[in-house]
């Protein structure tokens, strides 16, 4: 695992300019300096494999995110590591409720429920 250049916690973003792979605390103490380092494009890096990704960033400081490249998401999808490999056996019928009735019985319920949540700026 690549390690960051000024300290020793694994690298998660790329910086081509300075040509150093630093972690998320490093980045933003070297991309804070000015204003002219914290426009370097940052690549951001694979969390399982640290190659680069397609994902990028530039500023101060850097928001943590966690990316995976495209090669580590299809052997993991290869795997079936994820919840979308198709172990349902497709028995889920969303027609009826637990007990039997037609779900547009509530459907009222479920529309009194939506004003309850509605969004209030």
């Amino acid at each position: 695992m690549k390690k960051c250049e000024l300290c020793i916690n694994p690298a998660m973003v790329h910086c081509e300019s300075d040509q150093a792979s630093l972690c998320w605390e490093c980045d933003s103490k070297v991309h804070s300096a000015n204003f002219l380092v914290a426009k370097h494009s940052r690549t951001l890096l694979c969390q399982v494999c640290q190659s680069p990704t397609p994902w990028t960033g530039s500023g101060p400081r850097l928001s943590q995110t966690i990316t995976v490249c495209q090669s580590c998401v299809e052997t993991r999808s290869e795997a079936g590591n994820f919840e979308g490999d198709d172990s349902n056996d497709g028995s889920d019928d969303d027609s009826t409720d637990m007990d039997g009735g037609d779900e547009d019985d509530n459907q009222s319920d479920r529309d009194e429920d939506d004003q309850e949540n509605q969004v209030v700026p």
